[in-house]
């Protein structure tokens, strides 16, 4: 079973970021911190309806486009966990442009880049000085980016969608490197590929529903080791190639 002391989710505002949040703020034993980003605090009803039922929700702002805005974040985590230190960091929050050849545009390409991988690596750099502050006698320290199956090279047999194919393979790249420079200090880090599950994102026809989803994740996740570092995993804990 996970155990996190004080973790960050980005994206927490809808879907899956949401889910991880309702579901990580009840665990056993308790987090003593839950940090929950989205862009518009104020307009995340479901979010601050969890305030109420638990004394352990933090709901921070979080556009993660705005890089200027990173290291007043760090300041605000850093304030709320004090000497914890944060031992989880869930780079949740993503968008899904699925363009054809033939419909692809450079701004495409850039606006996914941006948000899918460019802000994770950023966010990660930016929060490490938390994370190697965290106890790791405790809980284990682990970056986890919720990535998907798309970017994985070897099983693209369909081509299409090319913005999110890519900034999800380059994120997945993100998650090896990062793996390989910090395993020495004791952090893990893995792509998470959270299945094909009914969301905004996802859509009506996904199979899977969120809450189930969400709960193989976290399942998964407390079983992370030495030999899921670095690895694109699926919800279930499968490896998946790259």
């Amino acid at each position: 079973m996970l155990r996190t002391t004080s973790c960050f989710i980005t994206g927490a505002n809808r879907g899956i970021g949401l889910e991880i949040v309702r579901q990580i703020i009840n665990l056993d034993p308790k987090p003593i911190n839950v940090i929950a980003a989205c862009r518009n605090p104020d307009k995340a009803e479901e979010l601050k309806k969890l305030t109420s039922v638990t004394n352990n929700l933090h709901i921070v702002r979080l556009d993660v486009r705005d890089f200027s805005s990173y290291d007043k974040l760090s300041t605000e985590v850093n304030q709320i966990v004090g000497t914890t230190g944060l031992d989880l960091l869930i780079n949740n929050a993503g968008v899904a442009a699925f363009k054809t050849l033939s419909q692809v545009s450079p701004k495409d390409m850039l606006d996914s880049l941006e948000v899918n991988t460019v802000a994770p690596l950023i966010l990660t750099k930016t929060l490490l000085p938390l994370i190697k502050a965290s106890d790791k006698e405790k809980t284990s320290k682990l970056i986890v980016n919720i990535s998907a199956i798309m970017g994985s090279i070897s099983e693209n047999n369909q081509g299409g969608m090319y913005p999110y194919r890519t900034s999800k393979a380059a994120l997945n790249m993100i998650t090896k490197s990062v793996a390989a420079d910090l395993e020495k200090e004791g952090i893990l880090c893995v792509s998470m590929h959270p299945g094909w599950v009914k969301t905004d994102m996802g859509g009506k026809n996904a199979p899977m529903k969120v809450d189930f989803s969400v709960s193989k994740m976290l399942k998964t996740l407390g079983s992370i080791d030495k030999n899921s570092n670095g690895k694109i995993i699926n919800f279930d804990g499968k490896i998946i190639p790259w």
